[in-house]
């Protein structure tokens, strides 16, 4: 696989990593991948592990996060008939669990982090540590909210994700895209690629080739638009400009306008199916 670029984990370690690209999938893979990624994730400042509203930035995550929740539950029920069983896999905290029991699905999730964990049982919600443990169920919603990049044994999972879902079932991921102009404009400091624990990065190609190998198909994608000033202001914030709102803003803007056109968004939910 040829090199890409290099860049480095900005938020945790400051160690450099390689993205180098798998052709046969169009997606870039980060390299080395850690055996022990679980110290990537300890830290205070990785937020979709907390509620932290310390920093500007956080109290930002918070706000769009409550946002989003609404919008992703709208996107769920445009696709389905009437709210049953769902599974959400990296389920973080629990906040969008809470919101869809709220809503009247019969939820369940998945998260391997402790900590998440803990923090989501405060609020009423508890969470299953990995797959095994509702290898028995099917379900007719499986939602993955920034997850499907953190997977290590990428087909594999895909391949047990699959099998969980009803035979009417749909599959909702949302993952960054690093054809997005934002990704192209900040590239080594671009926030999304969020190395090592980011092990792939996707394009839409990548999406729809990896869910072919297991007789999936992509029926719609959405576009996330907020991300793209989100990932716009870490990203000014790795590049050290004091003035990153204004930067960043204008960045994350013209990123939505062109991808009006290419519709290459920062991020994408993909709703997927098994095929008929």
């Amino acid at each position: 696989m040829k090199l890409f670029l290099k860049t480095k984990d900005f938020s945790v370690s400051g160690e450099s990593f390689e993205l180098r690209r798998d052709e046969e999938f169009d997606m870039l893979i980060t390299h080395p991948q850690p055996e022990n990624l679980a110290k990537y994730y300890d830290s205070e400042v990785y937020i979709s592990h907390t509620d932290a509203k310390i920093s500007l930035v956080d109290r930002l995550y918070q706000w769009i996060k409550g946002y989003s929740l609404k919008k992703k539950i709208q996107i769920i029920d445009n696709q389905i008939d009437k709210r049953s069983s769902l599974l959400d896999i990296g389920a973080g905290t629990g906040d969008f669990l809470k919101s869809a029991i709220s809503k009247g699905f019969k939820a369940a999730g998945i998260e391997p982090n402790e900590k998440a964990r803990t923090n989501a049982e405060q609020k009423g919600i508890t969470l299953h540590q990995d797959l095994a443990d509702v290898k028995e169920h099917k379900f007719q919603v499986i939602t993955m909210w920034h997850v499907l990049e953190h997977l290590p044994n990428l087909q594999e999972q895909i391949k047990q994700i699959a099998k969980l879902l009803e035979p009417n079932g749909k599959l909702f991921i949302a993952v960054p895209n690093y054809k997005s102009f934002d990704a192209k404009y900040y590239r080594t400091h671009w926030a999304a690629f969020d190395v090592p624990r980011h092990l792939w990065h996707f394009s839409r190609l990548s999406i729809q080739r990896l869910f072919e190998k297991e007789n999936m198909e992509v029926v719609s994608i959405k576009p996330m638009l907020f991300d793209s000033f989100y990932v716009s202001l870490l990203s000014e914030k790795y590049k050290g400009n004091p003035f990153y709102l204004i930067s960043a803003f204008f960045i994350g803007l013209w990123s939505n306008i062109s991808a009006f056109f290419s519709k290459e968004h920062s991020s994408l939910i993909y709703i997927i199916k098994k095929k008929d």
